[in-house]
C-alpha cells in the first residue's frame, strides 16, 4: 500500500488531475505533476509542477524516481513514456492499458476480439480503401482518426458518397501514413456511461449508470442515475466489469455506451481515467471517482460508490459562457443545492471546458433542471429551460 504522506505522480496537468489532487490532499498525500505546460489546473495546487515534454524520457524517469506511485490524467501520453516511468515507480493503470485505449482501432479490435459488443468497423489507410469499406459497411458512417481524438475531434460523419473525399482530405492532411477507422453509424436512443474502478486486489466497484447529452460532440449534461430498466442497468455494469478485468485495469475507467432502440448496448469508447460524466460523484456519492482513483492506485480498499441522494446531475461550463463577459456566478449559486467547480484555466475559449456545475435532488430530472437553470442564469451560452 502507498499510504498517506506519500507522493502521487501524475502525467498530465488538466482538470482531471486537479480534482484528483484535491482528493489526494484531503487524504494527506502530496502531489507532483509533469506536463509540457506551466501554471496549469493541476500545477496550481500541486506540491510540485515539472515542465517537460512527454517524449523526454530522461525527465520522465527522473520524475518517476521522485514519487511513490504514478498515474495518468489523460490517456494520450506516449506508451514510451509509460514504459520509462515504470522502470522507476509503480504505474497504474499499466502502459498496456494506455496503448490499447489511446488508439481507436486498437481499442475496437481488443473489444471485438474479447467478445464485447461494438458497432461494425474497419481500418482505413487509403482513400480507395475508404470507398470500399463504405460500400461494405454502408452509409451513413463515421470516419475517425485512429489516435488522439476526444470531444468530437478527429472524426467526420459520412452521409453520402460525396462526403468521402472531403472527409479523407480533412482528417489526413499531409500525413504520409494515415491510419483511420470507419465505423458503421449507430441509430441509438441514448448515450450512457459507466464509471467503475478496479483495485490492485481485483476488487470492483461501479458508480450508477448515467445518461449523457452532448452538444457539438462535447458532453453537455449528465443525469444520474439513468432512467432505464433494471436489466439494462445490470447489463451495462456487467460490460464495464468485463472490460476492466479483460484489460487488467487498476484504477478508474469509463465505458461509454450506446443504447439501441431494441435495448441492446454497444460500447462506443473507453477512457482509462476519471471521466467528465463522473464529475457528479464529487458531491453525489459516498466516494467520488477521484478518491476512488486514488484508493485504487495506492492499493487501498475501494470506497462505496453509493449515491447520497436519489438524483444528481452535472452540466459542463464551456468557454462560450465567457463571450458576453464574466459569467454571473451569484445568480447561479442562488439556487440551493447547486455546486460550482472551476478549473483554473487561464484563457476561456469557445468549446473549452472551464468548469462544471452539479446538483443533488429527489429525482434525476429535478437535478438536471437545476444545473441547466443555474447555467442559464449565468448569462452566457447555457441551455434554455422550457
Amino acid at each position: 500500500m502507498i499510504l498517506p504522506g506519500a507522493t502521487i505522480g501524475v502525467l498530465g496537468s488538466g482538470q482531471l488531475g486537479r480534482m484528483l489532487a484535491i482528493a489526494a490532499r484531503q487524504m494527506g498525500y502530496r502531489v507532483a505533476t509533469l506536463s509540457p505546460d506551466t501554471d496549469t489546473p493541476l500545477g496550481q495546487i500541486a506540491d510540485r509542477e515539472v515542465v517537460a515534454d512527454y517524449d523526454d524520457l530522461d525527465a520522465i524517469r527522473a520524475f518517476a524516481r521522485s514519487v511513490d506511485v504514478m498515474t495518468f490524467e489523460f490517456e494520450n501520453v506516449p506508451s514510451a513514456a509509460a514504459a520509462a516511468a515504470a522502470e522507476e515507480a509503480p504505474v497504474f493503470p499499466n502502459g498496456s492499458v494506455l496503448h490499447t485505449t489511446q488508439n481507436r482501432l486498437r481499442e475496437k479490435t481488443f473489444l471485438r476480439d474479447h467478445g464485447f459488443p461494438t458497432t461494425a468497423f474497419a481500418a482505413v489507410t487509403t482513400e480507395a480503401e475508404l470507398a470500399t469499406v463504405a460500400r461494405w459497411l454502408g452509409l451513413p458512417g463515421v470516419l475517425k482518426t485512429a489516435g488522439f481524438g476526444y470531444d468530437g475531434k478527429g472524426q467526420r460523419i459520412l452521409r453520402t458518397v460525396a462526403d468521402l473525399s472531403p472527409a479523407w482530405r480533412d482528417l489526413t492532411g499531409d500525413t504520409s501514413n494515415p491510419s483511420l477507422i470507419f465505423e458503421a453509424f449507430v441509430a441509438f436512443e441514448r448515450e450512457l456511461s459507466v464509471v467503475a474502478a478496479r483495485g490492485q486486489d481485483g476488487a470492483f466497484a461501479a458508480f450508477p449508470v448515467v445518461a449523457n447529452e452532448h452538444a457539438n460532440h462535447i458532453l453537455d449534461v449528465t443525469t444520474a442515475p439513468a432512467d432505464l430498466p433494471p436489466q439494462t442497468l445490470r447489463r451495462a455494469e456487467e460490460i464495464a466489469r468485463g472490460v476492466l478485468e479483460a484489460l487488467d485495469v487498476v484504477g478508474v475507467l469509463c465505458v461509454e455506451l450506446f443504447l439501441g432502440p431494441d435495448g441492446a448496448l454497444l460500447i462506443n469508447e473507453l477512457a482509462p481515467r476519471p471521466h467528465n460524466s463522473g464529475h457528479w460523484t464529487i458531491e453525489g456519492c459516498e466516494t467520488s471517482q477521484f478518491e476512488q482513483q486514488l484508493r485504487a492506485v495506492c492499493g487501498l480498499p475501494l470506497g462505496s460508490p453509493a449515491p447520497r441522494r436519489p438524483g444528481a446531475a452535472m452540466a459542463n461550463l464551456l468557454g462560450d459562457l465567457w463571450v458576453p463577459g464574466e459569467p454571473n456566478w451569484s445568480a447561479a449559486l442562488e439556487i440551493p443545492g447547486v455546486h460550482l467547480h472551476l478549473y483554473g484555466k487561464l484563457e476561456a475559449r469557445p468549446g473549452r471546458k472551464m468548469g462544471h456545475l452539479t446538483a443533488l435532488a429527489e429525482t434525476p430530472t429535478e437535478a438536471a433542471r437545476m444545473v441547466r437553470l443555474a447555467r442559464e442564469r449565468m448569462g452566457g451560452g447555457g441551455s434554455t429551460i422550457e
